[in-house]
C-alpha cells in the first residue's frame, strides 16, 4: 500500500520501541497540527487467544471516562412502554417490525442497534445483515436488555463494544485528537485494564502481546504493557 508523504513522514518521528502511554499520546498529539479534522483515537491490542476456542473469545463493551468525542446513532427494538422510554431517552429510532423490514430492505445508516428481550424473534433474522457490520444485539455486549433507557444512554455518551478478530486483535476507538493529553491517557488506561480483567481463565502463554495507538491519519505508535 502507498503512503501518503505526510504518513511517511510522520512514521520516521515514531520510536521503533514500545514507548510509554504518556509519550506516546504526546507524540500523537503532536501529529494533530498538519490536518484539517478532529482525527479519531483509536487503540489495537495483540491478543495470544484463539479464536476457534469459544472460551478465549473476548468481547464486550466498556463506558469511558471520557466518552469517545461522538454522539452514536441508536436505534431501538422494543414495543409498549419500553418503545416509549427509548424514544424519551434520545434513541434516533424506535420500532418492530416495520424497522426489521427497512433494515433487510439495507438501511443500516446508524451506529448501535439495541433490542429488548421479547423482540429477538424480530431481531434474530436479522443477523445476516447486521453479523458482519458488527451491530448485531448481544447480551454480553448489554445491547440485548430489558433497561433498554439505560442501554441507550450509555451508547449515546459513548460506550464502546470490542471482539478478537480472527488474528486475536481487538480494536477500538477511544477518543478525539481535541481531547486533554489527561482524558485520552485515562481512556486508553481504562479499556486496556478492562481487557487485561477479561483474560480467559483457559489461555496459556502471554495474554497481551501488543498494544498500539494511531490517529484516523497516523501510523500507529506502539506503547509499553
Amino acid at each position: 500500500m502507498k503512503r501518503s508523504k505526510r504518513y511517511q513522514e510522520l512514521a520516521k518521528k515514531i520510536p521503533t520501541d514500545p514507548v510509554s502511554l504518556d509519550e506516546a499520546v504526546g507524540l500523537l498529539k503532536g501529529f494533530g497540527a498538519s490536518t484539517k479534522f478532529d482525527e479519531s483515537i483509536e487503540i489495537h491490542m495483540r491478543l495470544g487467544v484463539d479464536d476457534k476456542q469459544a472460551d478465549q473469545i473476548v468481547r464486550g463493551s466498556i463506558v469511558l471516562p471520557h466518552g469517545i468525542g461522538k454522539t452514536q446513532k441508536v436505534i431501538v427494538f422494543a414495543k409498549g412502554d419500553a418503545a416509549e422510554a427509548a424514544k424519551a431517552a434520545g434513541a434516533d429510532e424506535v420500532g418492530q417490525e416495520e424497522l426489521a423490514k427497512k433494515i433487510k430492505d439495507g438501511w443500516v445508516d446508524f451506529d448501535v442497534c439495541i433490542a429488548s428481550p421479547d423482540m429477538m424473534g424480530v431481531v434474530g433474522p436479522l443477523g445476516k445483515v447486521l453479523g458482519p457490520r458488527g451491530l448485531m444485539p448481544s447480551p454480553r455486549a448489554g445491547t440485548v436488555t430489558p433497561d433498554v433507557v439505560t442501554a441507550v444512554n450509555e451508547y449515546r455518551a459513548g460506550k464502546v463494544e470490542f471482539r478478537n478478530d480472527k488474528g486475536g486483535n481487538v480494536h477500538a476507538v477511544v477518543g478525539k485528537l481535541s481531547f486533554d493529553p489527561a482524558q485520552l491517557q485515562e481512556n486508553i488506561a481504562a479499556f486496556i485494564d478492562y481487557i487485561d480483567s477479561l483474560k480467559p481463565a483457559t489461555l496459556k502463554g502471554t495474554y497481551v502481546r501488543g498494544i498500539s495507538i494511531a490517529a484516523t491519519m497516523s501510523p500507529g505508535i506502539l506503547v509499553a504493557a
